[in-house]
């Protein structure tokens, strides 16, 4: 899916766990970092074209063990050893970025090393992609609002 795609998902999930979160102030940046962070692996996506992880790009080929749950959950485990209020946003993101990619041709292996692929018909880029994207962007404005007539 396009990085456009992830962000609106990841959006989409952290504005509808927001209420529920003690460290607002941390909770979506890092719901939304982690939404794009599976793509480091790929010079294309808006992180991989860092030049700081393109090193990373020589040893994991795009849609290999970083697209994973494996990599997922034990980034999870050190994440939450270190500082627990990251372990859930970190998780959303993450995991969620996860599920759309597995919708997508190329699919991904969630439980890697394991080979096998979990993948459907969804072409990055392609119309469906696109209808994922503007639905997400309908949910976002819809739940902005929402919290917004909240408030007052």
């Amino acid at each position: 899916m396009q990085t456009r795609t992830h962000i609106v998902i990841g959006l989409a999930i952290a504005l509808y766990f927001l209420p529920y979160i003690n460290h607002k102030v941390l909770f979506l940046p890092i719901v939304l970092l982690a939404s794009l962070l599976p793509d480091i692996d790929s010079s294309y996506s808006y992180l991989g074209s860092k030049p700081y992880f393109r090193p990373l790009q020589f040893f994991a080929s795009h849609r290999g063990f970083i697209h994973s749950y494996t990599l997922c959950i034990f980034l999870l485990f050190i994440l939450i050893y270190f500082y627990p209020p990251l372990g859930l946003p970190f998780f959303l993101g993450y995991s969620f970025h996860l599920f759309a990619d597995s919708f997508t041709i190329e699919g991904i292996a969630p439980f890697w090393p394991f080979k096998a692929n979990s993948n459907g018909i969804v072409r990055t880029g392609g119309v469906l992609d696109n209808t994922i994207f503007s639905v997400f962007a309908i949910i976002d404005i819809a739940l902005v609002i929402f919290f917004a007539l909240r408030l007052f």
